[in-house]
C-alpha cells in the first residue's frame, strides 16, 4: 500500500497525488504546493511541471503563516492573481503551502467601477450621463 506524508519535510512526490486531485476538482486551473522544508510541485494541463517547484508567495505564506491574495512580483505567474494558503499542523504552525491562480481577482469588480465612474466623470461632468436621446458634448 502506497504512503503519502504531508509534513514539514514533504517532498514533491509527496504533495504531487494530492495537488493532482486538487487540480482536477479545481476545473484544471494552475495549483502549486511546497512543504516548508523542500521545494514541491508545480501542476499545469494535467500534468506535473516541475518537481522542484517553489514561489515568492508560497514562501511568504509559509513565513507568514497567513493566506495571501496578490499578483506575483516575478516567476511563472507574476502579475496573475493568486490565492495561496498555509498547511497548518496540529498547533497551528505553517508545514506547507498551497497556491492556485485566482480566477476571481482577474475580474477585479471594485477597480473596475473606479474606472468607470471616474470615465463617466470625465465625459459627463457632474450630472449624470446623457440620455440615450442627448449628446455627450451636450453635458461638456
Amino acid at each position: 500500500m502506497e504512503q503519502y506524508i504531508i509534513s514539514v519535510s514533504s517532498r514533491a512526490r509527496d504533495l504531487a497525488p494530492v495537488m493532482i486531485c486538487l487540480h482536477d476538482l479545481l476545473g484544471r486551473l494552475p495549483v502549486t504546493a511546497r512543504s516548508r522544508d523542500h521545494p514541491g510541485v508545480r501542476i499545469e494541463d494535467g500534468k506535473v511541471i516541475d518537481e522542484a517547484y517553489t514561489g515568492p508567495i508560497l514562501e511568504e505564506v509559509l513565513e507568514e503563516n497567513a493566506t495571501k491574495r496578490v499578483r506575483p512580483p516575478g516567476g511563472p505567474y507574476k502579475g496573475i492573481p493568486v490565492v495561496v494558503a498555509p498547511i497548518r499542523d496540529s498547533e497551528g504552525r505553517a508545514i506547507g503551502a498551497i497556491g492556485i491562480v485566482d480566477v476571481t481577482g482577474i475580474f477585479d469588480l471594485a477597480g473596475f467601477m473606479e474606472q468607470n465612474a471616474g470615465i463617466r466623470k470625465q465625459v459627463c461632468g457632474e450630472d449624470p450621463c446623457p440620455l440615450p436621446t442627448e449628446s455627450p458634448a451636450a453635458k461638456r
